[in-house]
């Protein structure tokens, strides 16, 4: 019986070994950014790689920006000292770059939802500290009419992925946007705030699906934190513990 289990086991991961090589002949591994050959699927070549910058350690404890030098073990950014955020802490994969805001971009608007697998695949790692303290996922909501002219949400694309690969139940209708805002590109710090002031609500017959948790809160892009910032008042409002955020991409200090 072992040997006849063996031997199927044997002849099925052939068999998938076999299509999988007629696959990449008939649809080539492509780089996600770029659509240059190569050695994998959901990859990115050699040359764009190089390109990506992903954040690494040292970084400011709360708020996961990087630093230029090492300060030490559990040091905090002036920018977190001076304006403590709703949230515990922040994490992002890397720095919104070229490469990044090329993926971002095809993400949100080219409907290149594939390119989530990769995506949240770089953000675990980037938040592999803050999983084991995470009860449930949620994502950054759009307002329902951006939703339906977009058709999807490209948080919820990550949040989904990260949920499930991570074993975590995704909270997807909790947090809604309770008012249309404006784009935030081209906004200064204070008008970003005032944008999304208030802008999050979590309904009252879904606040038991927070009540007491610690939430992995998801977007694709950290920019002055404005947008997050609200959406963990909410949900801290609502019943939850703790917030945590994790992002794809995050613009560099001095950059905004």
């Amino acid at each position: 019986m072992l040997v006849r289990s063996f031997h199927s086991e044997v002849m099925s991961n052939g068999f998938a070994r076999v299509l999988r090589g007629l696959s990449n002949v008939i649809y080539p591994p492509s780089c996600i950014n770029c659509s240059g050959l190569t050695q994998n699927h959901g990859g990115l070549c050699p040359q764009c790689w190089n390109q990506l910058q992903p954040i690494e350690k040292p970084w400011c404890d709360v708020l996961g920006s990087p630093f230029a030098y090492d300060v030490g073990v559990g040091i905090l950014s002036a920018d977190a000292i001076a304006n403590p955020p709703p949230f515990t802490k922040a994490r992002s994969a890397v720095l919104y770059d070229d490469v990044a805001r090329t993926m971002v971009h095809r993400l949100k608007y080219k409907d290149r939802t594939d390119l989530a697998q990769s995506m949240a695949g770089w953000m675990i790692r980037a938040g592999r500290e803050l999983m084991p303290q995470v009860n449930a996922v949620l994502a950054v909501p759009l307002h329902r009419n951006r939703l339906m002219s977009r058709q999807y949400n490209q948080s919820a694309e990550l949040s989904r992925v990260i949920a499930a690969r991570c074993d975590l139940p995704h909270l997807p209708a909790t947090l809604y946007r309770n008012k249309p805002t404006r784009r935030q590109v081209g906004l200064s710090n204070s008008a970003r705030a005032d944008n999304v002031k208030g802008a999050f609500k979590v309904p009252q017959n879904k606040r038991h699906n927070i009540a007491g948790k610690h939430l992995l809160l998801v977007d694709d892009v950290y920019t002055t934190g404005a947008t997050v910032k609200s959406a963990t008042r909410a949900l801290l409002g609502a019943g939850a513990d703790k917030v945590f955020v994790l992002t794809f991409a995050r613009v560099a200090p001095g950059h905004l």
